[in-house]
């Protein structure tokens, strides 16, 4: 039984402690109390006895007979108790109570083992409704002797005290039942947390590490436990994002520089006499190197940002320009889609403007791969009428992004299914142009939402913070000290 319980689950074992030792406390608050009244009740009946065989002592050495009316006058024993008065033979010469058991039945009762708490110098007689104290002492008078009998009947106390054991038994018992529900639900109580934590423990995943244990309210162990174990996912998930970091950045770099290995084998062997030949090589060559200098800058350019080294130069700049310059460009470069700039309100925002015009690039960018030749491409500001936030919709009929792909998107190397991408036109991507976007977009304290159906097109909105006056200003500004460095000011942000 022990080495079931030492190897049992904790809310048992409490739940067993617990009702251990309220049952304990139980066991000896009875033992207690019911000692404590059977106490009470003897020595209440002791000292009415010695009181009684006091006051008939007295009477004697004051010289009155007990056959006298003197003697008998002012009644010499105590209410309750009951006298006889015996010659040597044993015949009663005087009984206050003639209804009451013999002597000789009283002392057939006599308890051979009374209880500890009885006094030993008198005797305790056991019947089936009542207990009898029996006190005796010889005297003598007119020079002969004789025995005085007091007697002390416990009759509805001992039917108290038969009650009392009973209901202290059932209260034990009860006591016990209700420590063992009250313990199992405590219990569990106590270790939910502990449960929750083991459940989020269980669902946490080498792939799905964002997950994070509820720290209670209450700032004690369980908290601290929590605390520590949310810190110790967070440094195991930075780790497994480094390293699968490492993993996919090399995966991407692998496939270039195997086409630029295959076309300079090529160019060794025929390049020299064939003209058409060099001419290929010497293209794709060219775009394989064009494409691993952009993902090799957008490498850098996270590196740099997981190192918190990434410069960030902002000043006071009005969204509007930005948004009319950005979509004027777009339209420049983009013959093959519809490029249109909607309603463009006016506001006034805190930012790096190198990485906002970045930023939102990379959405247009990604509306332009993903949105089949002919499609229209459109933004949108719309001031909120609180005037704290302007609202920018960036938004395409392409082919949209599934519901269950719309959270994944932002992360690093992550690309939706490639069937959809090539019905798309063919196009490609190393999967970090949004990781970048939304890292820009945290650093500007920017919400990033989307609205996507397949095959219904893509909608993303920017919940961008306004300065509200020059005050603002002035306080954001002392609170970035002009720049906010997070890298090499040399460094410059990548292309999107």
């Amino acid at each position: 039984m022990l080495n079931r319980l030492r190897y049992a689950r904790i809310s048992t074992k409490i739940t067993c402690f617990y009702a251990a030792v309220l049952l304990l406390v139980l066991i000896l608050t009875s033992v207690l109390t019911g000692l404590g009244v059977y106490f009470s009740f003897y020595h209440q009946a002791e000292v009415e006895l010695e009181i009684s065989m006091n006051h008939v002592l007295d009477r004697m050495e004051q010289g009155r007979s007990y056959l006298g009316p003197d003697f008998w006058r002012d009644d010499p024993v105590l209410p309750g108790v009951v006298l006889r008065i015996t010659d040597l033979t044993g015949q009663i010469v005087y009984e206050n109570d003639t209804h009451y058991p013999s002597i000789g039945t009283i002392e057939a009762n006599a308890m051979k083992n009374p209880p500890f708490w009885a006094n030993r110098s008198m005797q305790v007689s056991e019947f089936r409704n009542m207990t009898i104290y029996h006190a005796r002492m010889e005297v003598e008078y007119g020079g002969q002797l004789y025995q005085l009998h007091f007697f002390k009947t416990i009759t509805a106390e001992k039917n108290f005290l038969d009650t009392l054991q009973k209901i202290l038994f059932l209260m034990t018992i009860l006591g016990f039942v209700l420590a063992l529900l009250a313990g199992y639900f405590l219990s569990r109580r106590i270790l939910r947390p502990i449960r929750e934590m083991t459940a989020t423990a269980r669902k946490i995943e080498v792939e799905k590490m964002d997950r994070r244990i509820k720290v209670p309210p209450a700032r004690d162990e369980l908290s601290e436990l929590a605390d520590t174990f949310n810190h110790m996912l967070d440094r195991l998930e930075t780790g497994f994002k480094q390293q699968r970091f490492v993993s996919d950045a090399s995966h991407e770099l692998r496939t270039p520089v195997t086409v630029i290995l295959g076309y300079s084998d090529l160019l060794s062997r025929w390049g020299r006499s064939d003209k058409e030949v060099l001419d290929e090589g010497i293209s794709s060559i060219r775009s394989e190197a064009e494409d691993m200098q952009q993902l090799i800058e957008k490498l850098l350019f996270l590196a740099r940002a997981d190192q918190k080294r990434q410069v960030l130069h902002k000043e006071r700049l009005e969204l509007s320009e930005l948004v009319e310059d950005v979509m004027r460009k777009m339209k420049l470069v983009t013959r093959t889609h519809s490029i249109e700039l909607l309603q463009n309100d006016e506001g006034v925002i805190f930012a790096d403007q190198v990485t906002i015009r970045q930023m939102m690039r990379i959405f247009l960018e990604n509306s332009t791969k993903y949105t089949p030749e002919g499609g229209r491409i459109t933004a949108s500001s719309r001031r909120q009428p609180d005037g704290k936030f302007i609202l920018l919709e960036l938004a395409d009929n392409g082919i949209g992004i599934a519901k269950e792909d719309q959270q994944k998107v932002f992360e690093r190397f992550y690309r939706v299914d490639a069937s959809r991408t090539k019905s798309a036109g063919g196009v490609s991507g190393t999967g970090l142009g949004l990781s970048i976007a939304s890292w820009i977009a945290e650093q500007h304290g920017i919400e990033i939402s989307m609205e996507s159906d397949l095959g219904k097109g893509t909608k993303i909105i920017l919940k961008i913070p306004l300065i509200q006056d020059e005050e603002n200003v002035q306080g954001a500004l002392e609170g970035s000290s002009g720049d906010e460095r997070i890298g090499d000011r040399s460094d410059r942000p990548a292309r999107a």
